[in-house]
């Protein structure tokens, strides 16, 4: 699994969660949601210290981005893109299988 983020979703975690070098945005999966991946389950992310059990990562604007060993179950072997949609002012993620 891969994660990737767009430019336009980086500006977004800088202005909108006021993230700066050295931030880290964890992604878990939450009950009560749908997504393409999960029936009832949709992405969320926090602002977060340190990983607990680190699984996959990547780091963009010198933020660290990643999700748990505990949460891969949720992205079923897809790659996660971040992207940020302009049309309706939100994050909009984009999952993927090679």
């Amino acid at each position: 699994m891969k994660i990737s983020i767009s430019d336009r979703a980086l500006e977004w975690f800088k202005e909108e969660v006021g993230m700066g070098e050295n931030g880290k945005i964890k992604f878990y999966s939450q009950i009560y949601g749908s997504s393409p991946v999960q029936e009832n389950y949709a992405l969320a992310f926090t602002v977060d210290n340190e990983p607990v059990d680190l699984a996959v990562k990547t780091v963009a604007g010198g933020i660290t981005f990643y999700v748990e060993g505990s949460d891969l179950w949720f992205f079923n072997g897809h790659d996660l893109h971040v992207d940020y949609n302009e049309k309706i002012d939100e994050l909009e993620y984009i999952y993927t299988k090679e």
